[in-house]
This record gives structure tokens, sequence and C-alpha cells, in this order.
């Protein structure tokens, strides 16, 4: 378990919508110092001392090397930064669905390799990733294929950083109320009872946390036959 009181976190795409709330929420728990990373820093509102920007582009090796040496005091990682492609698997370019990995797979990856080192250093910590229900529904092309690979990769990495004292958490949940589902119609999430639910999640040691009713009933959906999930499977 990873108490927020007084440790240092980062948090990728820290500039807005979840991310935003996540640094807030953080703040609200007590942490000593927060980095909020966006690809462009100027974008976050540091309105409290403790946050301090950080340019961060998960796609980029040089960026996370220079993260790394900008915040080596950090204890809680939290990959939220990630991009909304949803290219089709058939008619999309190819170059679309890689674009999607590169921000969605490889770029938690890429920053959890390099901050790695300096959690253990500091004495262990924890890393939460934002996944989606969409890891475990596939609705949304390479979105969902790209979060399902993220869900795997969190499942890996809590059995490798378990001897490491470094707690894993992956986050799952449905629209959350921010600008990339501004168009959504469908019932919402707030962000801020979202990082709630996540770091209270995080201080008491879960594997995962499951924000709404839909995210909870597509994973119970898991252990029945595809086409409870896939409706649309059903002969006409």
């Amino acid at each position: 378990m990873t108490r927020i009181e007084g440790t240092v976190a980062l948090v990728t795409g820290g500039n807005r919508g979840l991310g935003k709330a996540l640094v807030s929420e953080l703040l609200t728990r007590g942490a000593a110092r927060v980095y909020a990373a966006a690809r462009d820093p100027r974008t976050v509102v540091a309105d409290d001392p403790r946050v301090v920007p950080l340019r961060l582009d998960v796609t980029s090796d040089d960026d996370a090397r220079a993260a790394v040496d900008a915040a080596g005091d950090v204890q809680v990682l939290v990959n939220n930064a990630g991009g909304l492609v949803s290219a089709s698997f058939l008619d999309s370019p190819i170059d679309d669905v890689r674009t999607e990995f590169e921000t969605n797979f490889y770029g938690p990856l890429r920053v959890t390799r390099a901050f790695v080192p300096v959690i253990e250093a500091n004495g262990g910590g924890h890393l939460l990733n934002v996944h989606s229900v969409l890891s475990w529904l596939a609705i949304s092309g390479s979105y969902s294929a790209s979060k399902a690979a993220l869900w795997s990769q969190t499942n890996s990495l809590r059995l490798e950083l378990r001897e490491r004292g470094i707690g894993v958490t992956g986050l799952h949940s449905a629209y959350i109320d921010t600008d990339m589902a501004a168009e959504v119609t469908a019932p919402k999430s707030a962000p801020g009872d979202v990082a709630r639910l996540a770091f209270d999640a995080v201080e008491a040691g879960e594997f995962e946390v499951l924000v709404d009713d839909v995210s909870r009933q597509v994973k119970a959906g898991l252990a029945g036959d595809v086409g409870a999930l896939y409706p649309q499977l059903a002969a006409s």
C-alpha cells in the first residue's frame, strides 16, 4: 500500500481532463510535489506551488530520459496520457493503428521503464495505469486493441514489479465527462470522482479499480459467451 501524503508523483497528460483531476486529487491527499506532464507544459495550470509543469511526449525516448533527469524524486507514476484514433483494422491506414499503439501501449511502457529505477531507488512506490472499459470490449478498433494490450502489460508489470517494492493498479472506466467525450450523450462519470476512486484503490493496494457499473458488467461478461458481449453477432 502507498499513502499519497508526503509522496512525489508524476501524472502524464496532467494538463486537462482526467489528468488534471488526478493532479488535483493528489494535492488534496497531501502529495509533496506533483509533476504535471504534458507535450506542452505551458498548458499546465500550476495554481499550487507543489505543481511542477513538465514537458513529456510519451512517444519520445528523449523526453522520457529528460523527464527522469528533471524528476528524480518520483515515487508514484500515473500513466494517463493517451490518444483516441479508433482506426478501423480493415479500412484505415496501418500507420493510424501504429500511432494508437505508440501512444496507448508503448507510451506508458516507455515512461514506466524510465521511471521504475527511480521509484525503486526512492524506496518503492506505485504505478497507476489508466485503461478503459474498452480494454475488454472491442468496439473501437485500434483504440480498444491498444487498451487491451495495455491491460495485459499492466498485469505483467504487476508481477515483475512486486519484488521491487512497486505496487500496480489498473483503472477502468466507461465514459468520463471530459473534452474527449464532449459529444457523448450516454451517462458519464465526473473526472474528480474517477480520480478519488483511483487513489482510494492505490492507497488500499488494490490491483484494479472499476469506476462504474458499465465497467463492472463488461468485466464480468468476459467469463461468458462471446455472443453475450457482442449481441450484434446474433443471427438476424
